[in-house]
């Protein structure tokens, strides 16, 4: 008897205790074709808005150690110039590039920065799958509707990581998240040898009054034995603030200059991702994949008109040809 009194009890407890919250990535809610159509726009006014010039801080600082004799690193905090450009737009798929403007002795030095590619209600997306590899991975089909992948190119337009969330509206703030996304090192660790191999990541984007921020949630993990295990957490907020006194210009000659160079550098990416189904390429601390450096020289020696277009494309159509392979 006392046994089906404490049943009663905890029964009625349930039923007065607040529903437990929807999970967080659970398949968007069905709507009504015009409330589909005005999400979806809302989601393009969003991607585009990050388009612009903008004064950028980048904000780094290593937390929580997960290993007891881990030291994280100091706080470190930067900053720099950047434009961002619609470079691609076909409705369901927009390409944003940016452009970072440094000031080398004087004169502006425009330096081709990453890229990010959103897709909506993707099959797939290229996902880092340890140390330079790139696989092909499936977006379950019930987390596809309604939902944008994001996908991140290094400065040389190789894959970097890539996930998927949707926009939505919480709090007043226009924010998208992703998944849990795996993402090779940045050159900030790589070049220092670090204890770790690559961060396990949550991205975030959301729109700010005068701009917009990208705040990333790592754990730095280390590969020992082929399994991953935690080192430190890191957080990273780079807020991008509408800003154009700077030389906007330059960026602008630069891209002018070079954009059909590096279309021709995606085109020979994808067809190597196709081909491959996925990539492998070796990276190297310095520069990120082993092509990177050259990559990068020939859209300078373009925009200084002392490599002819085509040589510079041909030369890069076999560089990726011969350095990838099947991951």
């Amino acid at each position: 008897m006392k046994y089906l009194k404490t049943i009663a009890a905890m029964s009625l407890l349930a039923l007065c205790l607040p529903a437990a919250p929807a999970l967080a990535d659970g398949p968007v809610a069905a709507r009504e074709e015009a409330q589909e159509q005005a999400s979806f726009a809302a989601d393009r006014e969003t991607i585009l808005a990050m388009a612009g010039d903008y004064r950028v801080r980048f904000d780094m600082q290593e937390s929580t150690p997960w290993r007891a004799s881990y030291e994280p690193l100091d706080r470190k905090i930067s900053g720099g110039y950047e434009s961002v450009r619609v470079i691609e737009d076909t409705g369901s798929r927009i390409v944003l590039q940016h452009l970072l403007v440094v000031d080398a002795g004087g004169e502006p030095m425009v330096i081709k920065h990453w890229r990010q590619d959103w897709e909506y209600e993707p099959a797939r997306i290229l996902t880092y799958d340890g140390p330079n590899r790139w696989i092909w991975s499936d977006v379950p089909e019930r987390m596809r509707a309604g939902r944008w992948s994001q996908t991140v190119f290094q400065v040389d337009d190789s894959p970097r990581y890539a996930g998927w969330g949707q926009w939505e509206t919480t709090n007043g703030v226009r924010r998208w998240r992703s998944n849990w996304t795996q993402r090779p090192l940045a050159r900030r660790d790589a070049v220092r040898h670090p204890v770790y191999d690559l961060y396990a990541s949550i991205n975030r984007h959301q729109l700010t009054p005068d701009g917009w921020i990208h705040w990333q949630d790592n754990t730095k993990m280390d590969l020992v034995d082929g399994e991953q295990q935690p080192v430190v957490q890191e957080y990273v907020l780079n807020t991008y603030t509408r800003f154009a006194d700077y030389d906007v210009g330059a960026a602008d000659a630069y891209w002018a200059a070079t954009q059909a160079y590096w279309q021709a550098v995606r085109a020979a990416w994808a067809a190597a991702f196709d081909r491959n189904g996925g990539i492998a390429i070796e990276e190297e601390a310095e520069t990120g994949t082993v092509i990177s450096g050259e990559l990068l020289q020939m859209g300078s020696d373009i925009e200084a008109g002392t490599l002819a277009q085509s040589d510079a494309i041909a030369r890069a159509v076999a560089l990726i040809t011969a350095n990838t392979s099947a991951p």
